[in-house]
């Protein structure tokens, strides 16, 4: 395999750090950006001398366009780009304060947006490169309590759907990452939580609170295994649009778009009537 360079936000700990893990031992140089100076030395420690850190908040805008420049500049030309780097936000969509909302798209979309405009121009002019972004199952189906958190993947698998085929010409691949339950602290320390006051959605919101909680540290998900199939796709010459990784996101995922496909056939003849005689075809 050609030895790549990669970028990886978030690459501290969770599926970030096993995605860089398995690059670095596919022989790749790999930049990781992290929060802290503590976590900046134990990342460049995984492999000297391939292993680079840079601390970096995905929520500065300037400070994400400054971070690829530095890495195109001094560690070289990037051929792999993932945004990573994101959290959980758990709570009823009535519960969860509206500045939650804020923040998790700030961190989850457009925190992924800035890292990939801010790689795009080079990878254009060089006519080559990949781009991708880890959303989640929940980019392509839904479960109570997470409206957030659902909202920004969805948001994501849009915005990467439109991306790759605006750059599609220019020999850029584009991927979105759905990852399943993984073994990582995402649903333990890694969540942010909603207060919850309202009774009425006990019955249905408690159980998958306490559920979530009690799996936390033994999903089912392998994310060394993960990091391995992403190193995978980036290899190949004709990579996915979608990488769904685990079991159970195939299960949830399939099972949602069955529901959708089957509730636009029942109601198709309805969506009809909506028409003018005669009209634009998009």
């Amino acid at each position: 395999m050609q030895q790549q360079k990669w970028l990886i936000t978030g690459a501290s700990s969770g599926l970030g750090r096993a995605i860089a893990q398995a690059a670095l031992a596919a022989g790749h140089i790999v930049t990781g950006t992290v929060r802290s100076e503590a976590d900046l030395r134990a990342f460049e420690q995984l492999e000297p001398g391939r292993a680079h850190g840079r601390i970096l908040d995905v929520t500065d805008d300037e400070a994400v366009t400054r971070v690829l420049d530095d890495v195109e500049q001094n560690v070289g030309p990037l051929d792999v780009v993932i945004a990573n780097a994101g959290y959980g936000l758990e709570g009823t969509f009535e519960e969860t304060p509206l500045a939650e909302v804020r923040r998790q798209f700030e961190v989850n979309v457009f925190g992924a947006v800035a890292t990939l405009r801010a790689a795009l121009p080079y990878m254009r002019q060089r006519r080559s490169g990949h781009l991708m972004a880890v959303t989640s199952m929940a980019g392509m189906m839904t479960v109570p309590g997470m409206s957030a958190y659902c909202g920004s993947k969805w948001a994501m698998e849009g915005i990467l759907a439109s991306l790759a085929q605006e750059v599609e010409q220019f020999g850029i691949d584009v991927t979105a990452i759905e990852p399943g339950s993984f073994r990582t602290d995402w649903s333990g320390r890694s969540m942010t939580r909603a207060e919850h006051f309202i009774e009425d959605y006990d019955e249905l919101f408690m159980p998958i609170r306490q559920k979530r909680l009690k799996a936390s540290g033994n999903q089912l998900g392998n994310p060394a295994k993960a990091g391995e199939a992403v190193v995978h796709i980036a290899s190949v010459e004709e990579p996915p649009a979608h990488l769904v990784l685990g079991s159970d996101a195939l299960r949830l995922i399939a099972a949602q778009r069955a529901a959708v496909e089957e509730e636009i056939r029942a109601w198709e003849q309805l969506s009809r009537t909506t028409d003018f005689p005669e009209g634009a075809q998009l």
